[in-house]
């Protein structure tokens, strides 16, 4: 399908906004915001998957493990193959293989072929995010593009805001199975939208690797001084990111409710609060880091976050700790809105998605720790030190960024 012409430098990357840019976006922004719905609908269903088919604790909780390992390991992969075949074409085989493995979900009959179907689905989920980021970048103008990144990563948190309100009303009439199939609905969606699109410019342009460069695009991530400086800083940057992300969202409502008796309900609404807290943060952050650079949006987002946890440490009152939840939440997760603009100005066009999945998936996988050590440091020192932990981890975040990252606010992508 040939693109129809419309203004662009030379390397192709738009000067406005158009039809394509929009449709680039929607593809982006609904596979990932599968990511994040798959994923959450799965921690709600563990419970009633462990009572059907008779799992141990260990065995539920690698159901989610083995899916964040499919998505380390895909989204690497994957990456790697869009810089080199084409983001649509990766993109367009990464979400069969999802929809198919989550489908057959479905039709589990124990633990073994659960296993194997959840990791082949969290391979085929890993590619969403960096390849779409790369994509959506490649597909607006530079003035717009951390805008556009952040509203790629506001489909995650629709996508989780989606299972969180879903969950409780479609598990007790379809079960668990039913739920699985209703999670392929957002993959086909996604698939219709990518079946209608060209690759952007700026990849068609870019030069053919050589033959027997099968790790160019891994090589690219560390090529000079100044570019493993900010591989460096990225992945500092996103590890924070994850860490404080899923220390905070996955043991604080368990905490909440077993230290100050929160109720399941009240849980359940900071848990909400506090994702429309995120969202606003990723739009706003968005916005900011379009019109004042990259960095200095990355340090008012950092400070506010060390301040906010601090704050929120000392707070005891329910009413108090939910509201203070959505500013906590605007924050630590805002700066979500510009990971994918730093990294798609930091990288050329042949290494764009690979570089975003690579650091990405480090940073997620240094995250995966986070509920551990948060928890383990509350139980044994107490809530204060734990939150400390937190405040410290956004001061060397701040650091950083300060003398890692550069500022690329408007730059051509090449």
């Amino acid at each position: 399908m040939n693109a129809p012409s419309t203004p662009s430098t030379g390397t192709g990357q738009p000067t406005e906004v158009n039809g394509y840019s929009w449709k680039a976006l929607a593809g982006s922004a609904v596979g990932y915001a599968m990511d994040g719905f798959d994923l959450l609908i799965l921690g709600f269903m563990l419970t009633a998957i462990s009572a059907d088919l008779n799992l141990t604790p260990g065995q539920a909780g690698s159901l989610v493990t083995w899916t964040l390992i499919g998505a380390v390991a895909g989204g690497i992969f994957f990456g790697a193959l869009s810089d080199r075949y084409g983001r649509i074409r990766v993109l367009t085989w990464t979400i069969v293989l999802f929809a198919v493995f989550t489908g057959l979900c479905a039709f589990a009959t124990g633990y073994w072929d659960l296993l194997v179907y959840r990791t082949i689905a969290g391979i085929g989920l890993g590619g969403e995010f960096g390849i779409g980021m790369a994509l959506a970048a490649e597909a607006w103008p530079a003035r717009h593009r951390a805008r556009v990144s952040s509203y790629v990563a506001l489909g995650w948190q629709v996508g989780v805001l989606g299972a969180a309100l879903l969950t409780p009303l479609l598990l007790p009439v379809i079960g668990w199975r039913g739920m699985f199939l209703v999670g392929v609905i957002p993959a086909l969606v996604a698939w219709v939208i990518r079946n209608k699109l060209h690759e952007p410019e700026v990849f068609v342009r870019k030069p053919a690797p050589a033959k027997g460069e099968r790790f160019a695009a891994f090589k690219l991530l560390v090529k000079d001084k100044a570019t493993t400086k900010t591989s460096l800083g990225v992945v500092v940057l996103t590890s924070v990111q994850n860490f404080g992300y899923y220390g905070i969202m996955i043991w604080m409502p368990s905490f909440l409710s077993k230290q100050l008796g929160f109720s399941l309900t009240k849980s359940a609404m900071w848990t909400a609060v506090t994702i429309i807290g995120m969202m606003v943060g990723i739009w706003v952050f968005g916005q900011l880091a379009d019109r004042i650079g990259r960095k200095p949006s990355f340090l008012i987002f950092q400070l506010g976050s060390v301040i906010m946890v601090v704050l929120y440490a000392q707070l005891s009152d329910p009413t108090a700790m939910l509201w203070a939840g959505a500013v906590l939440g605007l924050f630590v997760n805002g700066m979500m809105g510009g990971y994918g603009a730093v990294m798609s100005e930091a990288y050329p066009t042949e290494a764009r998605a690979t570089a975003q999945n690579v650091l990405f998936n480090i940073g997620r996988a240094v995250g995966g720790f986070g509920p551990v050590v948060v928890g383990a440091l509350a139980m044994g020192y107490g809530f204060q030190v734990a939150i400390a932990l937190l405040a410290a981890l956004y001061v060397i975040d701040m650091i950083a960024t300060v003398w890692l990252i550069p500022e690329l606010k408007g730059k051509e992508l090449h």
